[in-house]
């Protein structure tokens, strides 16, 4: 097929489309600062359900969706800024028998390797907490473009961390194992 380019408008044109049906490759994303990205834990104490947050944590992605396999999930969480609006409860969790930030000021999270799971995408990854590395599984949906989005969801087992291990607060009926964490992460090309 031979197609002459008369003008610079025919150009642009014939560029567009080829750019139009070129695939999608791999990309880094970090996660862009100060801009409504948000990574929160919800669970109960005495039937009572709360929800906190970990401000300041930090996002790399490489991620391709036509190439999951081949993606990598890294989030770094500074525990000292764990909020819940609670300062009592606040204090209790940067604390010896929870996060004892005093010795270990961060969790983290890394996963290698995504599958595809209808519209979702799921990421079986390790959990840093406490200095002890577990599985689990974290659940999520990407929004492509200049700005991608991921957002999703995980549940974490905090007795398998420690955390509130202490005769105290290892009652399942006091605080549940499992606690319920969600995030969405706006992300820009690195």
């Amino acid at each position: 097929m031979n197609i002459k380019l008369t003008s610079p408008a025919a150009v642009a044109a014939a560029l567009a489309g080829l750019m139009a049906t070129a695939p999608v490759l791999a990309a880094d994303y970090v996660q862009v600062a100060n801009n409504g990205s948000k990574l929160v834990f919800a669970t109960k104490y005495d039937g009572e359900v709360f929800t906190g947050s970990f401000p300041g944590f930090s996002t790399k992605v490489s991620f391709d969706p036509v190439d999951p396999a081949a993606g990598t999930l890294d989030v770094t969480i500074p525990l000292a800024g764990a909020t819940s609006g609670n300062s009592e409860r606040d204090s209790t969790l940067q604390g010896a028998e929870f996060f004892n930030v005093g010795k270990f000021a961060t969790a983290r999270y890394t996963a290698k390797g995504f599958t595809k799971s209808g519209d979702k995408y799921v990421a079986n990854g390790t959990l840093e907490l406490r200095g002890v590395s577990k599985p689990v599984t974290f659940t999520f949906e990407w929004k492509p473009g200049p700005n991608p989005v991921l957002t999703g969801k995980a549940t974490v087992k905090r007795l398998d961390f420690g955390v509130g291990g202490g005769d105290d607060w290892k009652d399942t009926r006091n605080i549940p194992d499992d606690t319920a964490i969600s995030t969405v992460v706006k992300l820009q090309a690195k």
